[in-house]
C-alpha cells in the first residue's frame, strides 16, 4: 500500500512528515495488565506535572498547534488529537481502556506529545493519500460525532478520508478482529531524519512486543 503526500500540503507546511508503519498478522486484544497500568500511571503523572502548566506551551503541543494554523484551522476550536487528551489529563477525565492497540496509541501520543492514528488496513481500499480536507467533506469520527474535515489533514484511500491528527474516523478502526494495520505517527515539524528514524522504529518495536506479528517503517515527507 503506498503512501503519498499531496504537492499542496507539502507547500503549506514545507517540514512535513509523519512516519508510517505497517503491521501484518498482529493479535489485538484486552490489554494486557503491564499496558493498562502504564497508561494510568503516566496519566497521573502527568496530571500533577500538568498543575502549573499551560498545555498549549508544551512544545510538542505547541508544534502541532502551528501545523493546525499553516493549514488554515484555528487550533483552539480544532485541537488535535494529542493536545486533547493532555487537556482530558489535566481535567484528571483519564482515558480509559479500549483494546491493546488503542490503548498502546494513547499512551505513545501522551508520552510524545503528537498525534498518531491506527487503522485497520484490511478496511482501507488502495494507496493512501495525506492531504488536505476539501470544503464538504465529512466523516463519522470515534467521538460520535459527523466531523468536518474541511481544511483539516486528513489520509484518504479510494472511499474518501477516513482518519486525521484531529479525531480518526469509524469506518477504518482497529478492533480486536484487526489482523493488519497501519499506524501512522505525525512527527513534529522540527524532528531531524535520524531521530524521525529512530523514534518510528521505537514504536514498531514497542507496538510488536505487545502484538507480534511482522512490521515494517519509513519516513515520509520534507526531509
Amino acid at each position: 500500500m503506498e503512501i503519498i503526500i499531496s504537492s499542496e500540503l507539502k507547500a503549506l507546511v514545507p517540514d512535513f512528515k509523519v512516519g508510517v508503519i505497517k503491521y501484518q498478522n498482529i493479535e489485538v486484544g484486552p490489554s494486557p495488565q503491564m499496558l493498562k497500568g502504564r497508561l494510568q500511571l503516566f496519566q497521573e503523572s502527568l496530571f500533577f506535572e500538568l498543575e502549573e502548566k499551560n498545555v498549549a506551551e508544551l512544545e510538542g503541543i505547541k508544534e502541532w498547534r502551528g501545523i493546525f494554523k499553516k493549514t488554515g484551522k484555528d487550533p483552539n476550536r480544532y485541537r488535535h488529537s494529542a493536545e486533547a487528551m493532555y487537556r482530558r489529563v489535566k481535567k484528571q477525565s483519564f482515558l480509559q481502556t479500549v483494546n491493546s492497540a488503542t490503548d498502546m496509541n494513547n499512551f505513545l501520543s501522551l508520552q510524545y506529545q503528537i498525534p498518531l492514528g491506527i487503522y485497520d488496513t484490511d478496511k482501507l481500499t488502495d494507496s493512501v493519500t495525506i492531504r488536505t480536507g476539501e470544503d464538504g467533506e465529512e466523516y463519522l469520527g470515534l467521538n460520535g460525532r459527523v466531523n468536518s474535515l474541511h481544511n483539516l489533514i486528513l489520509s484518504a484511500d479510494k472511499e474518501g478520508p477516513f482518519g486525521s491528527p484531529f479525531v480518526d474516523s469509524e469506518r477504518t478502526a482497529v478492533t480486536e478482529e484487526t489482523k493488519n494495520a497501519l499506524h501512522i505517527i505525525y512527527l513534529r515539524p522540527s524532528i531531524s531524519r535520524n531521530d524521525a528514524s529512530e523514534l518510528v522504529e521505537s514504536i514498531m518495536k514497542m507496538f510488536v512486543q505487545i502484538h507480534g506479528g511482522d512490521s515494517s517503517f519509513e519516513i515520509k515527507g520534507c526531509l
